[in-house]
């Protein structure tokens, strides 16, 4: 049968013996019963029900109608709780990358995520490296910047990061500062506006690399703050909104609706600002 409508009708027909009944049943007009009814014996050539003053009793066809009806409702509902039990149950390998300087940020996701599914085992790649998620690299990746634009893929926002300027010392002479090859970024234009190019003393292309180059001390230079104040540097000119980062999360289309993916999801939804 193409229409699951007419035989689920069909069998509520069966089951309470009138029109009336099976429609409030149903939720549906009396006449849409008998539709579906007329419709459906049309179909298969053969009476489902003999009518008479009391109501509607079912025929020998009507009655393994109603057995089937009742075995496809029994396999729809096992099919319903095993949706339901795949997130707690979920097993087998889960794969994280992230920069290296976002991995105290995705950390506690991760920890989280393991909490609540035991069954699976999360290995976490840090890495600057960009790992091709339509290759199977990884089931989600971590990233900052510019949103990521590749058509493929599905990218959620998980947060922004307050970018500050900071330093070892309440006075900066050297600085370090982008590469020819590093993202673009507000405060880096900020920083060959402002700073005479002599002081920039160490650049990279890399933000991570910069990053670690300030917490270390070797230079004066931009960092998240929450990082920053960890590191216990001096604070030189406070976070401004045009400096903030924004962090992705970032996972392929086709691999984004499996339950895996999605029960990471609906954890990191929680750590979401």
């Amino acid at each position: 049968m193409q229409n699951w409508d007419e035989i689920r009708t069909a069998a509520q027909v069966a089951r309470l013996g009138t029109i009336s009944a099976a429609a409030e049943a149903l939720g549906v007009h009396r006449a849409t019963v008998t539709r579906h009814i007329d419709a459906l014996e049309a179909a298969l050539g053969a009476k489902l029900f003999q009518r008479h003053a009391r109501g509607f009793s079912p025929t020998e066809l009507g009655r393994a109608l109603l057995r089937i009806a009742d075995a496809t409702d029994a396999q729809f509902g096992e099919l319903f709780r095993l949706a339901r039990g795949s997130l707690a149950e979920l097993t087998g390998a889960f794969t994280v990358t992230s920069l290296d300087v976002l991995v105290p940020l995705v950390l506690p996701i991760v920890t989280a995520f393991q909490a609540e599914h035991p069954g699976l085992k999360v290995h976490l790649i840090s890495s600057d490296r960009v790992l091709k998620l339509e290759y199977g690299e990884a089931d989600i990746a971590f990233r900052i910047g510019a949103k990521p634009q590749h058509p493929d893929n599905v990218v959620l926002p998980l947060r922004r990061l307050t970018v500050g300027l900071y330093g070892p010392r309440a006075e900066a002479d050297r600085f370090a500062g982008p590469g020819p090859n590093a993202p673009s970024t507000p405060y880096f234009r900020w920083l060959a506006e402002t700073v005479p190019e002599d002081r920039v003393v160490l650049t990279s292309d890399s933000i991570a690399a910069l990053w670690a180059a300030v917490r270390a001390g070797s230079a004066a230079g931009f960092m998240p703050s929450a990082m920053a104040e960890r590191s216990g540097l001096v604070e030189l000119m406070p976070p401004r909104d045009d400096w903030q980062e924004q962090v992705w999360a970032v996972t392929h289309v086709d691999l984004h609706r499996s339950a895996k993916v999605q029960a990471f999801v609906q954890v990191m939804k929680r750590f979401a600002a």
